[in-house]
C-alpha cells in the first residue's frame, strides 16, 4: 500500500468523522461526480429501477441467489448451540448470536460486481442479521439497475449508492442519515481496502483483500486450452493479479503458455490480463504431484483448481487455499458468480490463517456459564481463591472464598469482623 493511498484514505475518514454528512457528499461529488438529494433509494425508486431489468436477468438473480442461500443455510445449520454439565450442578455453554447491523460493500466502477450483492447481503440474512446497509457506487454517473435488483432481491434493508472510502466510512462510524453498523464486508479497490483496514477496530471487517489470484495444479492429462483459458478468466481482475501454473508435465506447460499468447490479443479485457500474466504470471514445472500441492501450499493461494486424474486427493494433501476447485468441471468462475459457496476469501497469503467469508462471519460465539449445586461452586471457590493468588489477584480470590464460606462454612481470614 502506497503512503499516498493511506493519507488519502486517513483525510477522508477523519473528514467525515468530524463532518459526517456534509464530508460524505463533498467526496461523492469529488470522486464519482454524484451528489443525488438523497443517498438512499426509496421503496418507489428500487421498484421501478428492478422493473426495468430484464426478466431473464432477474430470474438468473434468483438462481444464482437461491445457491448461495442454500449453502450458507446448511452452514448455518451445522453451527449449534452447546451446553453441557461439566459437573454436577456446573452448566457450561454458547450461543452462536447475529451481529445487529452488517455493511454490504458490492464494487462499481469497471466492473459492477452484482455476485457480491449475493456474498454479502444473502449470507447475511441467513446469519439472522437484522438490518443490512448496501452501498454500491454509481456506474460512470447512472444507477446500475441489475445491481440494484441483486441487492433489493438479496433482502437488503438500505440501499445507497454511494462508493468508495466515503462509503465505507459512513458505514463505519454512522452519520445523521445513514446508521452506523457492526461489520462491513465486501470487496473493493485499494482505497476501500486500505479505509476497512484503518477502520477494522472501530467496525469489524470480513477480511483484508488483495488482488485475485489463481493457482492451477495440473497434471500430464490435463487439458492445456482449459488451463489457459481458466489462468486469463481471472488475471483479467486487474493488472496486478497473480496466475500460477504448477504442473508435472513440462509439455502441458509449453502449451499453456501458446495458447494464452494466442488468446490475449483478441481478450475483450486484455488491458488486464494481459499485465497480470506478464507481471505476475508463473509456471512452474515439478516432478510428482507430491512436489506440485507442497509447492501450491506455499502460494495459499485465493482459488486453487485441481485438474488432475484424482482431484479429491487435493482435500486430503493440501492445507492452505481460500476455496479448491476440483476438475475439470469445475471453474473458478462458477465460485464467482454461481454456485453458491463465497467467493470474498482471503489472498496474499492469508489462507494459512483464515477462512473467506461464511455465514459464521456474521455470528458470535458467545459463552454463558451456571453454576446451580452449592457444593460445586464451594469447591470452584476454592480452588479459584488458590488459582488467583498465584497470579496475585487478590480480588478475583475473594469472589472464590465468599463462595466456600456461603456453602460450606469455609474461613473468611480477611473480612472485616462485623
Amino acid at each position: 500500500m502506497t503512503s499516498s493511498v493511506e493519507a488519502v484514505v486517513r483525510d477522508v475518514i477523519e473528514d467525515i468523522r468530524a463532518n459526517g454528512d456534509d464530508a460524505v457528499r463533498r467526496y461523492s461529488q469529488k470522486f464519482d461526480n454524484w451528489s443525488p438529494e438523497s443517498f438512499q433509494l426509496s421503496a418507489a425508486e428500487i421498484d421501478k429501477i428492478v422493473a426495468a431489468v430484464p426478466s431473464t436477468v432477474i430470474d438468473d438473480i434468483k438462481t444464482v441467489q437461491a445457491n448461495v442461500r442454500q449453502f450458507a443455510q446448511a452452514q448455518r445449520d451445522s453451527m449449534r448451540d452447546v451446553e453441557i454439565e461439566t459437573q454436577s450442578g456446573v452448566f457450561l455453554g454458547h450461543k452462536h448470536l447475529p451481529i445487529v447491523a452488517s455493511g454490504a460493500y458490492v464494487p462499481g466502477g469497471r466492473y459492477p460486481l452484482t455476485a457480491s450483492a449475493h456474498m454479502t447481503v444473502v449470507t447475511a440474512k441467513v446469519a439472522g442479521v437484522e438490518r443490512v446497509t448496501a452501498c454500491t457506487p454509481p456506474l460512470r454517473g447512472e444507477i446500475p439497475p441489475a445491481t440494484v435488483a441483486a441487492l433489493h432481491l438479496a433482502g437488503a434493508d438500505e440501499i445507497l449508492l454511494l462508493g468508495g472510502v466515503q462509503a465505507v466510512a459512513a458505514m463505519a462510524l454512522g452519520t445523521a442519515s445513514i446508521g452506523r453498523v457492526d461489520l462491513i464486508a465486501g470487496p473493493g479497490n485499494a482505497y476501500v481496502a486500505e479505509a476497512k483496514r484503518q477502520l477494522f477496530g472501530t467496525v469489524g471487517i470480513d477480511l483484508f483483500a488483495g488482488p485475485t489470484e489463481i493457482l492451477i495444479v495440473a497434471d500430464d492429462e490435463a487439458d492445456p486450452f482449459v488451463v489457459a483459458v481458466d489462468l486469463l478468466s481471472q488475471a483479467e481482475h486487474g493488472p496486478d493479479s497473480p496466475a500460477v501454473l504448477i504442473t508435472t508435465s513440462s509439455a502441458l506447460a509449453q502449451r499453456v503458455v501458446e495458447h494464452i499468447e494466442a488468446i490475449l490479443p483478441g481478450m475483450p479485457t486484455n488491458d488486464m490480463a494481459g499485465p497480470a500474466w506478464r507481471d505476475h504470471g508463473e509456471v512452474h514445472v515439478v516432478a510428482t504431484l507430491d512436489e506440485a500441492y507442497a509447492l501450491a501450499d506455499t502460494f495459499a493461494s485465493e482459488h486453487v483448481q485441481i485438474l488432475t486424474r484424482e482431484p479429491r486427493e487435493a482435500l486430503d494433501r493440501m492445507k492452505h487455499y481460500g476455496a479448491l476447485f476440483l476438475g475439470e468441471g469445475t471453474c473458478v468462475s462458477y465460485g464467482d458468480k454461481v454456485i453458491g459457496t463465497n467467493h470474498v476469501l482471503p489472498t496474499r497469503g492469508a489462507a494459512r490463517y483464515t477462512g473467506g467469508l461464511w455465514v459464521g462471519k456474521y455470528l458470535r460465539t458467545v459463552t454463558y456459564q451456571e453454576v446451580t449445586s452449592p457444593s460445586a461452586s464451594a469447591e470452584l471457590g476454592e480452588l479459584c481463591g488458590r488459582a488467583a493468588r498465584v497470579e496475585l489477584f487478590e480480588g478475583h480470590a475473594r469472589s472464590g472464598d465468599v463462595r466456600a464460606a456461603k456453602y460450606a462454612d469455609a474461613p473468611l481470614p480477611w473480612a472485616p469482623v462485623s
